[in-house]
């Protein structure tokens, strides 16, 4: 995986735009400058965490500051992964021999689609993938798009760059899944990939490369889902995970988590940096911009997962504070993001 994220090329493609099935609240805000994230208060941030997590344990509402028994297992066992020499990367399914090959192929300055094509025809997964991809951006145009090569032409460098990083970091879940993974990995997911969605498009407002912010979007949870496969060791078919005080120390020690899988698998410093800031956001902390928009996307896609779950009231003015007119034309984007639409649009084939 060496040198595959350590750094990665300006993206050329316009941020792509979902159509929104969401309409816009309709409440006053008060706006951030265009080009800066938003100045989120600690109390929007805590408030819309808190219900995330109820959410995504499945609990009504879980406030007591003591952990359980149970979640202190789960949390020493995180904190002696932590504490050990074992790989964090050995932890996750490993990317597929194949996916290295093609994302490296698409960093060089020689594109080839024949090659990309030939490469890609040897995954049933991929061949799909693209070609549904494909047909996807193109409806409405009257053409059948059949062929890998033909499709690989159309999505573009920057686009196959998006699928290919989305496909590999997906989360394997079968019927020898345990419970939680069944029940949290879909749930996080979604959010990650609305976040990653979220900052790609506010990337470039911000001057940063769209790619890496979309990479950092789509692996800051990727500790979290790990930490899943710990849930399901130690469950006992209850509800006894999910607490407040649970929630923050998992979140703390899975985003450690993540980051040393960044470091193994040489992801840019830029993403691992806003990964790790995120655990450490206090007043007058110098954080970076790409750290700065993980913030703001991250909170951005957690409100519009719960309102579409109706968790939270679209019409809150609390909610939609400090955000800027771009934020929130990007909330308003954030539909679930379908397996087809995690790349930016191409741009439309020649007549």
């Amino acid at each position: 995986m060496k040198r595959i994220f350590s750094a990665s090329e300006p993206a050329r493609d316009a941020p792509g735009q979902v159509q929104a099935s969401q309409p816009a609240p309709a409440v006053a805000v008060s706006a951030a400058p265009v080009g800066s994230a938003a100045q989120l208060s600690f109390e929007q941030r805590d408030g819309v965490n808190g219900s995330y997590f109820n959410w995504l344990f499945d609990n009504a509402d879980v406030t007591g500051l003591d952990t359980t028994p149970h979640e202190n297992q789960v949390l020493d066992a995180l904190t002696a992964i932590l504490a050990s020499q074992q790989s964090g990367a050995a932890l996750v399914r490993r990317l597929p021999g194949l996916l290295p090959q093609l994302l490296q192929s698409l960093r060089s300055d020689n594109f080839s689609g024949a090659q990309l094509s030939r490469t890609i025809s040897n995954d049933v997964v991929l061949v799909a993938a693209v070609i549904r991809m494909a047909n996807t951006s193109f409806k409405g145009s009257g053409t059948t798009i059949s062929s890998v090569e033909h499709a690989v032409m159309l999505i573009g460098q920057e686009g196959l760059r998006h699928l290919l990083t989305s496909v590999a970091f997906r989360p394997i879940i079968d019927l020898n899944s345990g419970q939680y993974t069944r029940l949290l990995a879909p749930r996080i997911w979604d959010q990650s990939e609305r976040c990653a969605v979220a900052n790609r498009m506010l990337a470039e407002d911000m001057g940063i490369d769209p790619f890496e912010a979309f990479l950092a979007g789509l692996v800051q949870n990727v500790g979290l889902i790990v930490t899943l496969r710990i849930m399901d060791q130690m469950s006992r078919d209850d509800k006894e995970l999910g607490s407040e005080m649970f929630c923050a120390r998992l979140v703390r020690d899975a985003r450690i988590l993540t980051c040393s899988i960044g470091r193994e698998w040489n992801f840019p410093e830029s993403v691992v940096t806003a990964i790790g800031e995120q655990a450490g956001m206090r007043k007058g902390v110098t954080v970076s911009p790409l750290g700065r928009l993980l913030t703001q996307s991250d909170y951005l896609s957690k409100v519009r997962l719960l309102v579409d779950n109706e968790r939270l009231d679209k019409d809150d003015p609390v909610l939609f504070k400090g955000l800027s007119p771009r934020a929130m034309a990007c909330y308003r984007e954030l539909d679930a993001i379908a397996d087809d639409a995690v790349a930016p649009p191409a741009a439309a084939p020649a007549p």
